[in-house]
């Protein structure tokens, strides 16, 4: 076994994370639904029958350790590109290199990191080789790849989905970097407390990345005693700080929150609706697209079923503009709540819906003539508003004529909340239309 002085003589390691990579699929941890035992992935590799592949996950659950992996079990060659600092040059001189190994019966993996960071003519650009098989593309992503890698790309790769990591798999990489003496701490009088490894793994957040480095940098900072180090969930604390939130404003966990967002307030749990909220916030999300999108809400899934929701949506959005946050996170909540615990009605979105769809696809309508304008000279002359029926002159303000021709039902209220009486209301002027 050879010790980290040597294998790092002269230069200072690399950081526990990148020491402690796997090195093949038994010391892999997590994905058991990819690389378990007779699963999928662990096939095409065990059987070196790779393609193409997209890895697409959250930081930290082993995306780039498989490349490497891939590449020791499959014996080809890896070349590793990140798309934040790659050119097209270096894929065409990729391309050239890879043409020789092929020439000498080798293959060659390029392993593109962050490949949606690759605009479309740079994906575009590696086409060519993954087609015709100059080298074997392993691409990995945070974002979805359906929105962030191009069709072609996509339909040339078999794409893998990666999930963050369990916190109990998080434990089993700490305690094996723990005894580990050829890469981890190991043999280094370094210790860890059961609830400072489970401190560590809640606040990870399923990324093994965090997690180790984490471990590192207690280590580092827990003093001494008799020579040992014993890391507990204070000095894990205290390395921490702030924990860790897997959240990003454009990627996919941003779209994955809002949407539990809305769905909570949708199904009328104010509780759920809250902590998405508090996790949007804690993960620094403009307020001002919250309360855009409550303002949305109130319209589409609360509509007359409470008229006031939309005011209470507007005075969201005031709010957030001129008090900001972190006070704004409490009218966030006043409105959030009120919006979950509203009476619910979509009638008005589908009303629309239904009205656009006959817009988009039938032949469009005449306005009637009793209805068109006739402010303007020489209008009346051409019979605009003849007979027409001023409502306030009629009992109720309401009077029987036609408003389309046509006339087909759009907006269908609900019997929840105040749109009952809406309904009921406008029953009775339908039937005396009707009638009419």
């Amino acid at each position: 076994m050879t010790p980290q002085s040597e294998l790092f003589e002269g230069q200072a390691p690399p950081p526990l994370a990148r020491r402690m990579a796997p090195r093949s699929l038994d010391e892999f941890v997590g994905q058991e639904l990819l690389l378990g035992p007779g699963k999928p992935l662990r096939q095409l590799i065990e059987k070196d029958v790779v393609t193409s592949l997209i890895l697409w996950g959250p930081p930290g659950c082993g995306k780039s350790a498989l490349a490497g992996i891939i590449a020791s079990r499959t014996k080809s060659e890896l070349v590793r590109f990140n798309a934040v600092t790659s050119t097209v040059d270096d894929i065409r001189q990729a391309h050239k290199e890879a043409q020789g190994r092929r020439a000498m019966g080798k293959r060659t993996i390029l392993f593109m990191d962050e490949i949606h960071r690759f605009n479309k003519a740079q994906q575009d650009a590696l086409l060519p080789d993954v087609e015709e098989g100059t080298f074997i593309l392993v691409g990995t992503t945070t974002h979805n790849p359906f929105f962030a890698i191009t069709g072609a790309l996509i339909s040339r790769s078999r794409i893998f989905s990666f999930n963050p990591l369990p916190e109990d798999g998080l434990i089993t990489l700490l305690k094996r970097a723990l005894s580990d003496q050829e890469r981890g701490l190991g043999g280094k009088g370094i210790e860890a407390d059961e609830a400072a490894l489970k401190a560590i793994a809640r606040a990870s957040e399923g990324d093994a990345r965090t997690a180790l480095n984490t471990l590192e940098l207690a280590s580092f900072t827990t003093p001494a005693k008799a020579k040992k180090v014993r890391i507990t969930a204070e000095a894990v604390a205290e390395a921490i700080q702030k924990r860790h939130l897997r959240y990003d404003r454009d990627e996919d966990e941003h779209y994955n929150i809002i949407s539990a967002f809305i769905k909570s307030m949708r199904g009328s749990d104010p509780d759920a609706a809250i902590y998405w909220l508090a996790r949007m916030i804690a993960g620094g999300e403009d307020p001002r697209f919250i309360a855009r999108r409550m303002m949305i809400f109130a319209s589409e899934d609360v509509g007359n079923a409470d008229p006031r929701a939309l005011l209470m949506a507007a005075a969201a959005m005031q709010a957030v503009e001129q008090v900001g946050l972190p006070e704004a996170q409490i009218n966030l909540a006043h409105v959030v709540t009120y919006l979950a615990c509203a009476p619910k009605s979509n009638a008005s979105y589908m009303a629309i819906a239904g009205a656009m769809k006959d817009v988009e696809k039938e032949p469009l309508k005449e306005v009637p003539i009793h209805l068109k304008d006739a402010n303007y000279p020489g209008a009346k002359t051409l019979g605009h508003q003849k007979d027409y029926k001023y409502p306030h002159d009629f009992p109720g303000g309401v009077v029987e004529q036609s408003y389309m021709p046509d006339p087909k039902v759009y907006y269908q209220p609900t019997d929840r909340g105040a749109e009952a009486k809406l309904k009921e209301y406008l029953t009775q002027i339908r039937k005396r239309r009707a009638e009419h």
